[in-house]
């Protein structure tokens, strides 16, 4: 089982809930399949807890998809989180650019003009829900803000950090009115706000949660496992290959003597030669044929 843990909780009578998760593991597993340039390493750091904290949220079976795209050095963060917590993440960015020199720049300079977009999705057929803002904000923590407070109508803060091999995250979220105490929602926020970035990534969650909050009244509601997964299969990769479709598998079979595709997310690789590929069409041949004579 995954270290890696997320913590719920309740502030008892105050109209404020929360969460904090630390990613170990499940971040580890995703740096070592993709190196991302530094400043891009603590961008996704950053973005999969987020990702993961808003996951811990949903009420349905699903997946909640969070994707940050730009015109700059850095083109997309995509973030993929189902509801049992499993997290994956890409990025795409410009491989030629001078990444050293970007130890300085500022989000907006590496993002530039773009989207923030969240999707929904049920895994039980659903309908598929996708808010879309623009990147507002000079941090990850602001644009998510930013998003909940304009497509979800939700108060939200979040803090974030990653270095390293960890990456983690603190979210207080403000419920509906009628929940106890008016001035609870300043005042938490105020002594969350007071969090540091070593504070968030090396100690316990429990502990954190004592220095922040040691005069209010917590309730924990438990802890869940993040851990690293992905949905890439063979056969999903085949079906992707059926909708090229085979003349154009043909023609990179005439080029490179195989079909190599590559999971964005895991960077596994998988290979079609010409026997593959042919089996693979002869398959959807035969099936078109039998649906056709019925």
């Amino acid at each position: 089982m995954s270290q890696d843990t997320l913590q719920r909780f309740l502030f008892e009578g105050a109209p404020v809930r929360g969460e904090i998760v630390q990613l170990s593991d499940s971040w580890r597993e995703i740096v070592s399949r993709r190196a991302f340039p530094a400043p891009l390493h603590q961008l996704v750091g950053e973005l999969t807890a987020a990702a993961t904290l808003l996951s811990a949220t949903l009420k349905f079976e699903g997946s909640l998809v969070m994707q940050f795209h730009g015109t700059s050095l850095i083109k997309l963060i995509a973030i993929e989180c189902e509801s049992d917590l499993t997290v994956r993440a890409t990025a795409q960015w410009e491989h030629d650019a001078d990444w050293s020199a970007a130890a300085g720049v500022t989000l907006p300079a590496l993002l530039g003009r773009g989207r923030c977009v969240l999707t929904l999705d049920p895994k039980d057929g659903g309908q598929t829900y996708q808010g879309v803002v623009g990147l507002d904000g000079n941090s990850v923590a602001e644009i998510i803000e930013h998003y909940m407070q304009r497509s979800e109508q939700l108060d939200t803060r979040i803090w974030l950090a990653c270095e390293g091999e960890r990456a983690a995250g603190l979210l207080i979220q403000k419920l509906p009115a009628g929940h106890g105490d008016p001035d609870a929602w300043n005042r938490i926020g105020h002594l969350a706000s007071t969090i540091t970035s070593n504070e968030l990534l090396q100690l316990p969650s429990l502990e954190v949660l004592h220095r922040l909050f040691h005069e209010e009244t917590v309730r924990l509601l438990g802890e869940t496992h993040p851990h690293f997964g992905c949905r890439c299969s063979r056969e999903r990769v085949g079906n992707m290959l059926k909708l090229v479709g085979q003349e154009e598998a043909d023609a990179i079979l005439a080029e490179q003597a195989q079909v190599e595709v590559r999971c964005e997310f895991c960077n596994q690789a998988y290979a079609f030669d010409a026997v593959d590929v042919a089996q693979l069409f002869a398959a959807d041949s035969v099936i078109s044929a039998t649906s056709t004579r019925h």
